[in-house]
């Protein structure tokens, strides 16, 4: 009975597979950009040099000084903020999911580095990191403007 119903569930999902991948490549990016929007232009929005994030440093293993102190904050918010978009509109969607992945990594790494992401609150960038990693495997899927250029190149390909 319980096969039943899950294989009825899943025939139903599957139906949708489409719409949902977008859905989901639209709303992490949409929230994504929001990070980025409050980095940029919130109560306390970051320089482009100085600011409060102008090192990389790994636990005790890792200390690299940006040059001309620009403040790493100020550069995620960039990558948020544009590249979220970018993301949502599926434009460049595996290079710009690829630069956000590293992005998530490098903040989890920096700034919630512990066995297990609750211990201090790096839940959120090892979602990003991992829904961005679907992205940059997976791609845009087909309502997107990587899939429109694509079929366009095609088209005009057995046109011309």
């Amino acid at each position: 009975m319980i096969n039943k119903i899950n294989s009825l569930v899943g025939k139903i999902g599957g139906r949708a597979q489409d719409f949902y991948w977008t859905l989901f490549r639209v709303l992490i990016s949409a929230m994504f950009m929001t990070h980025g929007f409050d980095k940029l232009f919130g109560e306390n929005p970051q320089p482009f040099t100085g600011g409060r994030m102008s090192s990389i440093n790994i636990g005790e293993l890792i200390s690299y000084s940006m040059p001309m102190e620009i403040n790493l904050l100020f550069i995620a918010g960039v990558v948020e903020l544009f590249g979220g978009f970018l993301i949502l509109i599926g434009l460049c969607t595996h290079l710009i999911a690829f630069i956000a992945l590293v992005q998530m990594l490098m903040a989890y790494l920096i700034a919630h580095l512990a066995w297990f992401p609750t211990i201090n609150r790096g839940e959120l960038a090892t979602m990003y990191f991992l829904a961005y990693l679907l992205l940059f495997a997976y791609g845009p899927g087909p309502y997107s403007v990587d899939t429109w250029l694509s079929k366009r190149q095609k088209r005009d390909k057995v046109m011309g």
